[in-house]
């Protein structure tokens, strides 16, 4: 029978030199990994979305200013994910979805990770600083929740983590806002943005939760589903993705949009409030799980699209 790694053994194993790791060649793959490029992605579609309606709504687009915001706040949002990898280098070896990743195979030293990332975070900040004071702030704050209290902290230790989290999440679409604004300042189209990135991350984060709580629970990871179970999970996934539907359609009354967005965010909105409330009478909770997973990375994609061609087009 093979032996399970408890915390402790992993924690010795993870930071001790492996001369079979060490002699494979690292690569700039490996580095860009880190950086979790999905995330990056889909997050700079939102920082993309926030500057686009607020500079519409200036009537103008400074193309530098796009520029700065979308390096700054993807040099930001690498670094915090580069720190989480250097703090759950142990956790992250007793998940098989993460095992095989450089840092937890002794590929690359904690050491070079952990000045990776705080030399990410940095150049940043400095970037973000050529928009405004404000910017810098905001992305101070997000890498600060995602490290500090997040990962660092709640991670390991409440069902609460994922909540906290999905404030940091939630910082891309302002930083987004304030970069695209005449003033550089945040308004209540700013405020939306937020809300909308924070009620949807916990039942995505949740979805994938059910999909991998055996994972979860190897790891250790208070996850709301290994900690309550799946139905208490869905209950919680209600209480977001329900008022998910009328915050995503406030930027319309805020006039940064036109009906077009209102009504199609109202549309993926009820779809997704749907799905979740199959879920109360599924037989296969994991493909359920699957699902909803799946819809929500697409409502995401396809709402911030939507109004970034509605603000280009429609407003």
């Amino acid at each position: 029978m093979k032996k399970e790694l408890s915390l402790n053994e992993a924690v010795e194993l993870v930071d001790s030199p492996d001369l079979s790791a060490s002699m494979e060649r690292v690569t700039i793959k490996d580095f860009i990994n880190m950086t979790k490029p999905g995330i990056l992605f889909s997050n700079l579609i939102t920082t993309f979305g926030g500057f686009w309606i607020a500079a519409n709504a200036g009537g103008s687009t400074n193309w530098l200013m796009l520029l700065y915001t979308l390096v700054g706040t993807a040099l930001v949002m690498a670094a915090g994910c580069v720190l989480n990898n250097y703090l759950d280098r142990d956790l992250d070896l007793l998940m098989a979805r993460t095992k095989g990743r450089a840092l937890p195979t002794g590929k690359v030293s904690p050491q070079t990770v952990l000045w990776y990332g705080i030399s990410l975070g940095i150049a940043g900040m400095i970037v973000l600083a050529l928009i405004s004071p404000l910017a810098s702030f905001l992305g101070l704050i997000g890498m600060v929740v995602y490290v500090g209290i997040y990962t660092a902290w709640l991670k390991r230790t409440s069902v609460w983590c994922t909540v906290f989290g999905a404030i940091s999440g939630a910082v891309p679409p302002v930083i987004g806002y304030v970069g695209g604004d005449v003033n550089h300042s945040m308004g209540l189209g700013a405020l939306v943005l937020f809300g909308i990135l924070f009620l949807w991350q916990p039942p995505h984060f949740w979805a994938l939760g059910i999909r991998r709580a055996e994972d979860y629970r190897a790891a250790g990871f208070p996850m709301l589903p290994v900690v309550k179970g799946n139905h208490t999970t869905k209950i919680s996934m209600m209480r977001y993705v329900v008022p998910l539907v009328p915050v995503s359609m406030l930027l319309y009354p805020l006039g940064l949009t036109s009906m077009f967005y209102m009504i199609s965010a109202a549309i993926l909105g009820l779809i997704w409030v749907y799905l979740v409330v199959k879920g109360f009478k599924a037989k296969d909770e994991i493909q359920w799980a699957k699902q909803v997973f799946l819809y929500s990375v697409n409502y995401l994609t396809i709402l911030f699209f939507i109004l970034i061609i509605d603000a280009s087009f429609f407003v």
